[in-house]
C-alpha cells in the first residue's frame, strides 16, 4: 500500500473555473494538482505523458476537440487514467456521450466541494460517482427504452437540427442517404413523430439533442 496523492490533470477552458477546482482541491488530504488543460487536445496530449490518476473534464471547449472526444482519446489508452466529468450541462445529449466514452462519473459544477473531493477520491479507486440529476435521466431512460435514441441517430437529428439535407447528412456522417433515412423513420418511430422538425422539437424538449 502507498499513501501517494491522487495526481490530477484539471480540463477546463475557463481558467477561473480552474483556479476554482484547483482551490478547492488542494484544500483536501491526499489530492494534488499536477497540471492544468485549457483545450481538450492538451487534456489528451498531457494525459499521455503520464503521471495523472483522474483527469476532471469539461464537456465544451469552444473550437476543437469537445469533451466526450477527449474522454474517449483517454480511456482508450493502456494505463488510462480515470475521467470524471466536471460541468454544467446534464442533458441526455450531453451526459450519453462522455458516458459511453469512458468516463467513471458525471459531476456538475454546482456540486458542492465536499461531493467533488469525494467523486475524485471515488474516480481514482475506480467508482462512479452521478449527479443525481444525471441519475435519474438514465433511470428514466432504462424505464422508456423506446424514446431512447442511439448515438448515431442522435447524430442524425442533430444534423436535422443544423438544416443539413439527408444527402448532406450522409456525406458528414459517411453514411448512404438510404442509410440516413432508414435512421430517421427509427427515430419517428421511437419519438412518435411524423416529420423532421416534429422529430427535432420533440427531441429538444426531451433533452436528446441540442439546439
Amino acid at each position: 500500500m502507498t499513501d501517494a496523492p491522487v495526481r490530477l490533470l484539471l480540463a477546463d477552458d475557463h481558467p477561473v473555473v480552474r483556479a476554482g477546482l484547483r482551490a478547492v482541491l488542494e484544500t483536501e488530504p491526499g489530492l494534488t494538482v499536477v497540471a492544468e488543460a485549457a483545450t481538450a487536445e492538451e487534456a489528451v496530449a498531457r494525459a499521455a505523458r503520464g503521471g495523472v490518476d483522474v483527469v476532471l473534464m469539461d464537456l465544451r471547449f469552444g473550437k476543437g476537440m469537445g469533451g466526450a472526444e477527449a474522454t474517449a482519446r483517454i480511456t482508450a489508452r493502456p494505463d488510462a487514467p480515470r475521467v470524471l466529468i466536471v460541468t454544467t450541462y446534464d442533458s441526455d445529449a450531453d451526459t450519453l456521450p462522455a458516458i459511453e466514452a469512458g468516463a467513471t462519473g458525471y459531476l456538475l459544477k454546482d456540486a458542492p466541494p465536499e461531493d467533488l473531493a469525494a467523486a475524485v477520491r471515488g474516480a481514482a479507486a475506480g467508482r462512479t460517482t452521478l449527479a443525481p440529476a444525471v441519475a435519474d435521466r438514465l433511470m428514466e431512460r432504462l424505464r422508456t427504452p423506446h424514446a431512447t435514441l442511439t448515438r448515431r441517430e442522435t447524430e442524425v437529428l442533430s444534423l436535422v437540427a443544423e438544416g443539413l439535407s439527408n444527402q448532406a447528412i450522409g456525406r458528414r456522417l459517411h453514411l448512404t442517404e438510404g442509410t440516413v433515412k432508414s435512421h430517421l423513420a427509427r427515430v419517428y418511430a421511437k419519438l412518435g413523430t411524423g416529420s423532421r422538425t416534429a422529430a427535432v422539437a420533440t427531441a429538444s424538449d426531451l433533452g436528446l439533442i441540442r439546439r
